[in-house]
């Protein structure tokens, strides 16, 4: 829950629906909630309805007459084909025309409204009068029916429209089409107009002044840390007038309306609140952030560098665009606005260059109270970012419980604040606002074991519940963000501990983005762990020839850093297994596999630099493979 403030200018009425609002989405704080009034308009109407009654014989035979009769008869003509006398049949002719029937024509012809009746078996009883009232909300611009009159209600609150100085249109009952009266009436549940039952309304008028009666409603300034963005929201009771909320929004946007003059709220004040709402409580994050605020003023100043507004999204990009092996990123929340195009841009070339991308994020303590947030598309869209291998490169994993927005590249620059990195226009309030950007070793330290340590809780929940349903899927998951924490001794020795081989080539995968970043860790025991285990792959696996490849070029990574290093690997028993399962040809040596696999390029300054031996070998093998 945020803190709220008790200076806010909320009404003393609506104190308990703030608390609900607030408790039920802990994204939101109110900053303002007041209640108004807003005009209804009544209108006294008198409708003309009628009514069906089963038909008798004679009246049957006359509509029946002048639908199926081509040409349709006169009355003269349907008596004498009838044997009737010819007063009798004018005289109930003139009765279905006054019902509205028949058409008053010399010949016989039936109106779509008897031609409706007919179809039931029925004629129109004559019409008669009933009393109704239309209401006409200012607001909704809706027209209502009911049969009792509202009560006038003495209300001394601010009018809606004063406060908001709009003018809201009226339109009169007497400007009404029959037709809109008629699709009112059946919207208002009234019973009064129902054609399926033949029951039809054929006529309306105004019989008494419209009165004005006044009713309240209550207006509410949102601020969604969710979307950073601040939002108004009308509310008759409980319900909430959503189409009205986003037309005020909408005003708020263009300048149109003041957020002083709507919820006595000023910018000052808003700014405050804003800055409660950032303040979204967990102890240990809060304690670390205010720490390095105190430290930031004691140091310095070129190893802490306060970023202010249009300074932070362009820190923030270049620092994520310098990075060499591995970045980690927290933000309460991921959505369009943070990965936007130019952001997926800059994670695609990250990728290319083997730099390892892990994004945390939730601002609630659980995931199941958080909103969604990460929209499918943006899902697909980080998803569809890879490694050569094929990897997703970008690890995006639910943390929660922080409002801070963190970013360390490379474990030697940290940025922390609670500013919106990417868009700093709009309503995302406070504007000054900033980040600390901090290259003091220690605390760098401090802010990654901490991130790093909550990466892992994440991958090792995962771990359990890959393991649970051995579900090969998820276990990938898991060791791309062990991956990219550089924790890759965990993978293998999990894999290892668990007999679960088929992830080895995944695993091989996963640490060739590091060493093709010149990330080569001092300690080689993971990449001895994994080649103890050859010894316990027959070389039968379906997963054979993905291990080959996958050693293949493991090797040849860390041959290109350092030849020696590669070459202590390959001893008597590793390259015994290499043999055995064929990652290396019967003829070759490990000095010979090595000199294949890693060979160095001419520089581009030196275009007529020879080729080797072992180049002119490796393109002879390309080209056959081709």
């Amino acid at each position: 829950m945020f803190h709220a403030s008790s200076a806010k200018p909320i009404d003393d009425s609506l104190s308990n629906i703030v608390e609900e609002i607030e408790s039920q989405n802990p994204q939101l704080l109110v900053l303002a909630a007041r209640q108004l009034r807003y005009s209804l308009h009544q209108t006294t109407v008198e409708l003309t309805i009628t009514e069906p009654r089963p038909f008798n014989v004679l009246e049957e035979f006359i509509i029946r007459a002048g639908i199926e009769f081509e040409p349709s008869p006169t009355a003269n003509e349907l008596a004498s084909i009838l044997g009737l006398d010819t007063v009798f049949v004018q005289s109930t002719i003139a009765t279905l025309q006054k019902l509205q029937t028949l058409a008053q024509k010399s010949f016989i012809t039936v109106t779509e409204q008897g031609r409706l009746f007919y179809e039931k078996g029925s004629v129109p009883q004559p019409p008669y009068a009933v009393q109704i009232y239309a209401i006409t909300d200012s607001l909704g611009e809706t027209v209502t029916f009911q049969a009792e009159p509202l009560n006038e209600v003495v209300i001394n609150l601010p009018s809606l429209a004063n406060i908001l100085n709009i003018s809201f249109k009226i339109n009169e009952i007497s400007s009404l089409s029959l037709e809109q009266i008629q699709t009112s009436l059946q919207a208002s549940g009234v019973a009064l107009h129902v054609p399926e039952a033949g029951k039809i309304v054929t006529a309306f008028r105004v019989i008494a002044p419209t009165q004005t009666i006044w009713r309240k409603i209550s207006l509410f300034l949102i601020f969604d840390a969710k979307e950073d963005k601040i939002c108004l929201q009308l509310r008759r009771g409980k319900q909430i007038l959503n189409s009205r909320s986003k037309w005020l929004e909408i005003l708020l946007s263009e300048g149109k309306l003041s957020l002083d003059a709507v919820c006595k709220s000023s910018n000052e004040s808003i700014n405050f609140e804003q800055e409660a709402v950032f303040k979204y409580k967990n102890s240990e994050i809060e304690a670390r952030f205010e720490k390095l605020r105190k430290q930031a003023l004691e140091v310095n100043t070129k190893q802490v560098i306060q970023l202010r507004d249009r300074q932070i999204n362009q820190t923030f990009l270049e620092t994520i665009n310098r990075a060499k092996h591995q970045i980690i990123i927290y933000s309460p929340w991921v959505n369009q606005v943070l990965i936007n195009d130019e952001f997926l841009n800059l994670l695609q070339q990250l990728a290319k260059r083997g730099v390892g991308i892990l994004i945390g994020w939730g601002i609630a303590p659980r995931q199941e109270d958080e909103e969604p947030t990460i929209l499918s598309e943006i899902t697909e869209k980080l998803r569809a970012i890879k490694t050569p291998e094929g990897l997703p490169s970008v690890q995006v994993c639910w943390l929660g419980d922080s409002h801070l927005k963190e970013l360390i590249v490379d474990r030697d620059i940290y940025l922390c604040g609670s500013y919106h990195w990417v868009d700093s226009g709009g309503y995302q309030i406070p504007t000054g606002e900033s980040v600390y950007q901090v290259t003091i070793p220690y605390q760098v330290q401090e802010a990654y074991e901490f991130l790093a340590n909550r990466f892992q809780n994440h991958a090792q929940q995962l771990w359990t519940k890959a393991l649970e349903n051995r579900d090969a899927q998820l276990a990938v998951e898991v060791l791309c963000i062990w991956g990219a924490l550089g924790m890759e001794e965990i993978g293998v020795t999990e894999i290892e501990k668990n007999n679960w081989l088929e992830l080895l080539p995944i695993w091989l995968n996963t640490v060739l983005p590091a060493l093709r970043s010149n990330n080569l860790p001092d300690d080689l025991r993971s990449f001895k762990l994994a080649l103890s285990l050859l010894s316990q792959v027959t070389g039968e696996e379906i997963f054979v020839d993905l291990l080959r490849e996958g050693w293949r070029q493991v090797i040849n990574a860390i041959a290109i850093h350092n030849r020696e290093t590669a070459l202590n690997l390959l001893n008597n028993e590793v390259w015994s297994q290499f043999l055995r399962l064929q990652i290396v040809s019967k003829n070759d040596a490990p000095d010979d596999f090595i000199l294949q696999q890693n060979v160095p390029q001419p520089k581009k300054d030196e275009p007529g630099a020879k080729p080797k031996k072992g180049q002119i070998e490796k393109k002879t093998r390309r080209k056959v493979k081709e």
